[in-house]
């Protein structure tokens, strides 16, 4: 990949890793689910403007939007709300990819290989040292809360996949227009319309900017641009070779939360975010293939034989081999897949 895309895919972790921190801004002023209602009901209506139709069916789309905008935010959002520290949601969130993979092998049939076997373990391991580090010190609500967003998120990559658009963007605009109408709909019943009133009448005030700074920021530069981005990268270099970078965004999330909101982790939850990365990286990246047994040299020719015209600079036989029991034909669709 040329330093320009490596560089613009380092930009979209820092993006994306402070977004949790534009989240913490904004949680501080506005309820949990109002605010993630409120979220996607910004972006919608550009959306239904000026996006054109992903191209896909409707019922991926709802899914999309059920999984990776509604019960994501739900469960970030409102652990987030409950006390769960920024920058290690921004870790716990990671747990999305050994849902995928599990999700993956239970409703799509896809088969699990030893070393995403292997990695999903070593991720879930670091998850359970995490939980049972916040569990001692918060309880283990907000931290469930975190990974049922990882859940959804989890369940959103299965719809995507299922919706195979040549639009990925279009379908990333258009997914925001679900979320607002099941979000709001729990938010006024459960959150009320005083505390939303009331958030709203105290956010037109000079103390409430960083709120609508942080709104404007998880739009903008963590949806759109962010999104962008990465879709742009994502159709230029194979999955692989971008998708590593997306690791990066938990290390900028903790550091960012630890020097602005000087939230420390603690060594329990660094080795368990280090296990969590590694575990995810480890299953993301295809391991090396097997070397394959070296030809055994022809035998000599015998005397008076004919002299093979591929060996003497001559043109080959105008056929191919025949496939062996060790050599069979792979289709095109699955050798671009790997």
């Amino acid at each position: 990949m040329p330093l320009r895309h490596t560089l613009l895919a380092l930009l979209v972790a820092v993006f994306w890793g402070l977004n949790f921190l534009a989240i913490r801004f904004s949680l501080d002023q506005f309820p949990p689910l109002f605010l993630a209602g409120l979220r996607f009901a910004i972006l919608a209506l550009p959306a239904l403007l000026f996006v054109p139709w992903p191209g896909v069916k409707i019922r991926y789309l709802l899914g999309y939007g059920l999984g990776f905008g509604t019960l994501q935010f739900f469960g970030l959002y409102l652990g987030m709300a409950a006390g769960f520290p920024t920058g290690l949601a921004s870790l716990v969130l990671q747990a999305s990819a050994p849902f995928t993979v599990l999700l993956g092998a239970l409703v799509l049939k896809e088969h699990i290989t030893a070393r995403r076997a292997t990695g999903v373990g070593v991720a879930v391991l670091g998850l359970g040292l995490v939980g049972v580090s916040r569990g001692v010190l918060d309880g283990w609500m907000p931290f469930l809360l975190v990974l049922f967003g990882a859940f959804g998120w989890a369940l959103g990559n299965l719809a995507s996949r299922k919706a195979q658009t040549d639009r990925p963007m279009a379908l990333v605009l258009w997914m925001a227009v679900v979320p607002p109408i099941p979000l709001l709909t729990v938010a006024f019943l459960v959150e009320g319309p005083e505390q939303i009133g009331a958030a709203l009448s105290g956010s037109i005030s000079l103390a409430a900017i960083p709120a609508w700074l942080g709104l404007g920021y998880t739009i903008l530069f963590g949806t759109v641009v962010g999104a962008g981005i990465w879709v742009w990268l994502m159709r230029r270099h194979p999955a692989g070779t971008v998708a590593p970078f997306s690791m990066l965004v938990p290390v900028v999330g903790i550091l960012a939360a630890w020097a602005v909101l000087g939230e420390v982790p603690t060594w329990l939850e660094l080795g368990g975010g280090v296990l969590v990365v590694g575990g995810v990286i480890y299953a993301s990246v295809r391991g090396t293939p097997p070397a394959q047994p070296a030809p055994e040299p022809d035998a000599a020719p015998e005397p008076g034989a004919a002299p093979d015209p591929a060996a003497a600079g001559g043109a080959a036989p105008l056929q191919d081999p025949a496939p062996t029991e060790d050599q069979p034909i792979q289709d095109a669709a699955s050798s671009s897949a790997r």
